[in-house]
């Protein structure tokens, strides 16, 4: 009588999916891959070695998850992905969540459904403090956003330096009613959100912070609703270039001037930054990087799938234009 996967997964006391991770070098602890190997001794199971080389050539494909295709920072980094993933023979299935933990639980469920060989997302807060380490039957990276201490690799900015700088210049500038526009779903947002409250801080000065939905339209009714105010802030940091766009429509709706009337600063060094007048302070993220360290990680788990977790932690650069000059 033959022996098959379910009689291995029965006596380690796995599902059968945790037998074909821990068989096909996927991402599970050493204890449960000991606990499966042990089984296969016991049984003498002999897997399909001629059918895994089939699943694993039909399955040279990378899942990338990217929080919103129209900000140009993903699309930037889903380009460095797709360069690093073509030169690898690998194709590339890319998918827009708009920062709905819905549509990412239905991705991910996808890239289980197409066996994909591992994945890059850029998660919500709310989904990645839910993924554990062995929460996905394939290796990936998240980038531009943190997950759980120890569960998954990530590429990241160092978010809190990044807008500590911002404030700091700001400050140099002459400013100190400075105020901080900050995306509402991602663990980026509360981070930069941390690093420009803990430098307006330092500098005795109130934080004033608020956050919204990190795209355009709600950053300009926001924007417009606290530049309206008799105390509103005479500057702003952005924690996005989608929300910064957002906030330059607003001035201009309400005729405030930059920086006479207001000052503007925040991230993302895209074209139109240096084409609008006087030209926008930003933090220049090094998107490809982002792209090519997430390819490497990954490329690196999927060969090594018990080696430590890793955190990236790359930084930007202030881009120092009119739009945050005094005097």
């Amino acid at each position: 009588m033959s022996v098959g996967i379910r009689d291995v997964a029965r006596l380690a006391g796995v599902s059968t999916a945790t037998v074909s991770r821990a068989l096909g070098r996927g991402p599970v602890s050493d204890a449960v891959r000991e606990q499966v190997e042990a089984a296969v001794r016991a049984t003498g199971y002999r897997p399909n070695l001629s059918a895994r080389r089939l699943r694993s050539k039909a399955a040279q494909t990378i899942g990338l998850i990217v929080a919103d295709i129209r900000n140009p920072f993903f699309t930037a980094v889903s380009r460095a992905v797709e360069d690093a993933a073509y030169a690898a023979g690998m194709r590339v299935i890319l998918c827009n969540t708009d920062e709905d933990p819905a549509r990412e639980a239905m991705y991910l469920r996808l890239m289980e459904e197409e066996r994909v060989t591992g994945v890059i997302f850029a998660p919500t807060k709310v989904t990645a403090d839910a993924l554990k380490a062995d929460s996905l039957s394939f290796p990936t990276v998240f980038i531009d956003r943190s997950g759980l201490p120890g569960s998954h690799d990530s590429v990241v900015l160092d978010n809190a330096e990044a807008a500590s700088a911002l404030v700091d210049h700001l400050v140099a500038q002459g400013f100190k009613r400075i105020g901080g526009l900050f995306g509402s779903t991602s663990s980026t947002a509360r981070e930069r959100q941390a690093g420009y409250a803990a430098a307006m801080l330092r500098y005795d000065l109130a934080p004033l912070a608020r956050s919204v939905a990190p795209n355009a339209t709600a950053a300009e009714a926001e924007a417009a609703r606290w530049l309206s105010q008799p105390d509103r802030p005479a500057a702003l940091i952005l924690s996005n270039g989608l929300m910064l766009m957002g906030a330059v429509r607003a001035a201009r709706t309400l005729g405030l001037g930059v920086p006479k009337d207001l000052a503007l600063a925040g991230f993302d060094n895209e074209p139109w930054t240096d084409l609008i007048e006087p030209g926008l302070t930003v933090i220049e993220q090094p998107v490809a990087e982002i792209g090519t360290q997430a390819m490497r990680l990954l490329f690196e788990r999927i060969e090594h799938p018990s080696q430590p977790v890793r955190k990236v932690t790359l930084s930007g650069r202030a881009v120092l234009r009119g739009s945050t000059r005094r005097g």
